[in-house]
């Protein structure tokens, strides 16, 4: 076996992250070869997280990355709290944004997983991520947005960065999308869809099965009423269910005297043009 020195230990140390032991053993099954002693660090990962499968991963964080024309939002998750605020996994969120960054699919968490940065996947950082803290460790979901017409993108993650959304927002033209007010409500509105969680955009969203059982359910609660007004009674109550889950009817969370709707015309209207939100995503850990 040869002779492992401790300048060589430290320099893997240094490259992995992993502790002293860790990386005398690797280099040792490695004959002293620092790349080969990675691969068996990372295998270490690989073995671990396979070992760890039916393991839930309720923790994490959800990261945003956002460059002129485009916008990705993901989570990062792993098994326990201790672990998602230990400095191994902060390390690995700061590299995961870079890679959230880099992915061009517009979603999908294998091809999130095979993005490369310098001929280094990030599954290959899982895996040494999982090595250094002995839980699984998970892309959870990751959506991208590109804009192929004027417009902007809004994205929001909340203080404790366990939820976040992203909204989509076409605009008549260029300038009304630069627009600083339409920015603002952009960043709001991806806000609000954190924290009230629409189902859908509009009503055109809710399934025609969706709407009968809704139906069924207040027709049940008022089956003792005159026929006459059961219509009216019902037609009420799918007004509330609408205005509850489809976001562009939904009270502004800052100002619920106005829907979402009004708070983006307004914003439109401001800057001299028209605006319409085209599509929305909202990640949660846990």
């Amino acid at each position: 076996m040869a002779e492992i020195s401790a300048a060589t230990v430290m320099k893997l140390r240094r490259m992995s992250g992993q502790g002293m032991m860790d990386c005398k053993k690797a280099l040792q099954q490695a004959n002293g070869d620092i790349d080969e002693a990675m691969g068996v660090l990372r295998k270490k990962g690989l073995a671990t997280l396979s070992k760890r499968a039916e393991r839930e991963t309720s923790e994490g964080l959800v990261i945003a990355a956002k460059g002129s024309k485009w916008a990705s939002l993901a989570t990062l998750c792993c098994e326990t709290d201790f672990v998602a605020r230990s400095e191994d996994f902060t390390a690995a969120v700061d590299l995961f944004g870079d890679y959230v960054a880099k992915c061009k699919a517009d979603s999908g968490a294998d091809n999130l997983r095979e993005t490369e940065i310098d001929g280094k996947k990030l599954s290959e950082v899982i895996a040494e991520t999982v090595s250094k803290t002995g839980e699984k460790v998970q892309i959870g979901d990751y959506e991208k947005y590109v804009l192929d017409e004027p417009g902007l993108i809004g994205t929001y993650i909340h203080f404790n960065g366990k939820v976040g959304a992203m909204v989509h927002i076409a605009t008549s033209d260029e300038n009304t999308a630069a627009a600083g007010r339409l920015e603002q409500a952009a960043a709001d509105i991806a806000m609000h869809i954190t924290a009230i969680k629409p189902l859908t955009l509009d009503r055109n969203g809710v399934d025609a099965e969706t709407v009968e059982r809704e139906k069924g359910i207040f027709a049940a609660q008022i089956k003792n009423k005159p026929p006459q007004i059961i219509e009216k009674i019902i037609e009420g109550k799918m007004k509330k269910f609408y205005s509850e889950s489809c976001l562009l009817e939904q009270p502004f969370v800052k100002d619920d005297s106005k829907t979402v709707a009004d708070v983006l015309s307004e914003a439109a209207k401001s800057a001299g043009g028209e605006a319409n939100i085209k599509r929305f995503v909202r990640f949660e850990v846990g």
